[in-house]
């Protein structure tokens, strides 16, 4: 079942978006070689408690912490730890959070200073895909030119590996709803988008093989060949001629120029519709 947002309910749901962008910016603050991600876990979940939210991961069909945090071959689902970062980690932090029933949901994969430059072309990609796909996310457009978007740019044109197994989703008064957002796909298939459409695009890539596999923890998703995957989320409501993107990075990365610690993975603009 597929539920359409008013114009309020997506207020509500920009409200929530726009909590996890700025919690992310917080998280930003504190990474550094010696940190642990458990710590980054407690500074995410204070501060949206805060701020007037609830950690909508913890607990989540058993999910024990606030962020998912997933280093180097981890893709998804990570479990904060108390292992202390290295100037070569990369570290996708995924956040969630509810305000008044409605759902926030964004992703982003920051990049220590040390880091090799086929992960940093990687990250690059990626989150340039993430982008691509935003503009396909336009009224009269089908799911499936989203997924295109992702896998022609980083599988053609580039050689990484998209997974297959996990999928952008809907986002409303539950953290996940349907429809499902395939970061691979046919132009022209799939769902046609209409106005009020909420939907969060993750493209997961891979810089080796596409295959996965699942930790014994029933959460932790590793690649198969274990090498380095990147995660970047948006949310965003579906309109005519230009999506309305209710998260967003600009918070983010204000820190990361802050931060002597990170390295800033700039997007190809010349790729994008200005």
């Amino acid at each position: 079942m597929i539920y359409y947002k008013s114009q309020e309910e997506i207020e509500k749901l920009r409200k929530s978006a726009l909590l996890v962008s700025r919690t992310l910016a917080e998280v930003a603050k504190y990474i550094k070689p010696g940190e642990s991600s458990l710590t980054l876990d407690r500074i995410a979940e204070e501060y949206i408690r805060d701020n007037g939210g609830r950690p909508a991961f913890k607990n989540y069909k058993g999910f024990p912490f606030s962020l998912c945090i997933s280093m180097n071959e981890t893709v998804v689902h990570g479990f904060p730890s108390t292992r202390e970062l290295t100037e070569t980690d990369i570290i996708s932090v995924d956040c969630g959070v509810e305000i008044d029933g409605y759902y926030g949901d964004t992703a982003y994969t920051f990049a220590l200073a040390g880091i090799s430059s086929d992960t940093e072309k990687l990250l690059r990609a990626t989150k340039t895909s993430l982008y691509l796909a935003i503009e396909q996310a336009i009224a009269g457009n089908r799911i499936g030119d989203i997924g295109f978007a992702i896998q022609n740019y980083v599988e053609r044109n580039l050689g990484h590996g998209v997974v297959r197994e996990l999928v952008g989703h809907g986002v409303g008064r539950n953290l996940h709803e349907d429809p499902e957002v395939p970061n691979y796909g046919k132009r022209g298939s799939g769902l046609k988008l209409q106005e009020g459409l909420v939907i969060a695009i993750e493209p997961m890539v891979n810089l080796g093989v596409r295959g996965v596999v699942q930790l014994k923890d029933g959460w932790t998703i590793n690649t198969a060949d274990r090498k380095p995957s990147a995660h970047y989320e948006l949310m965003l409501a579906v309109r005519k001629g230009r999506a309305d993107v209710l998260s967003t990075f600009d918070y983010l990365e204000a820190e990361e120029e802050k931060n002597d610690n990170l390295r800033k993975i700039e997007v190809n603009q010349e790729l994008l519709v200005s």
